[in-house]
């Protein structure tokens, strides 16, 4: 009687236990967008361990961008990061996305890190986007770079806007720049909604 019992009791605690391995990292980074981007670099040329995600469904000033293990499938770095000024509709949370140059909006899409620059922002990385929804990132100069009135801490404020380019504060953008640069190869980086 006890054989039963206890074969149970093992399929339960494993079948619990591989849940909450794969279990959503919270609805701030759903998991269901980590799939998505392991299903999109396997077997690719990109950092398999590594990838960036922004949430842009939550509020400007809370934490929404996240660098993420996806082999430990633990998150690394969580910071404010800013969107587009376009993209604000008056009198609504809701934003609106595109791809168009001089729009000033935020696009949603995948997009490899490119390589570092300096310019007025300082260091910067360019952004190459992989989707049609994004396929113009470079043209409109949409980079990766810091901005000195983003803050490191949550707020219930709404974030500065920038012309389409995420920015984080000088602090979170050295932190991320760290595994950009240690990392042989290219970084994935996903803005979703």
């Amino acid at each position: 009687m006890m054989k039963p019992f206890l074969f149970l009791f093992l399929l339960v605690f494993s079948c619990a236990k591989f849940e909450s391995q794969t279990s959503d990292t919270g609805s701030d980074l759903p998991a269901s967008r980590i799939s998505e981007v392991r299903s999109f670099i396997r077997g690719k040329k990109y950092n398999q361990d590594l990838a960036v995600f922004i949430n842009f469904r939550l509020h400007s000033g809370k934490y929404r961008y996240f660098l993420y293990d996806l082999k430990n499938n633990k998150i690394l770095q969580k910071a404010i990061v800013a969107h587009g000024d376009g993209s604000v509709i008056k009198n609504s949370s809701v934003l609106r996305f595109s791809n168009t140059d001089g729009s000033h909006q935020s696009s949603l899409g995948k997009y490899e890190i490119k390589e570092s620059y300096t310019g007025k922002f300082g260091k910067a990385y360019r952004l190459e986007g992989l989707d049609e929804s994004n396929s113009n990132a470079r043209s409109r100069a949409i980079v990766l770079h810091s901005y000195y009135s983003v803050p490191d801490s949550e707020s219930a404020q709404p974030l500065c806007l920038s012309f389409g380019c995420p920015m984080l504060s000088k602090n979170a953008f050295n932190q991320t720049a760290k595994y950009i640069d240690r990392s042989p190869k290219t970084i994935l980086l996903y803005a979703f909604y």
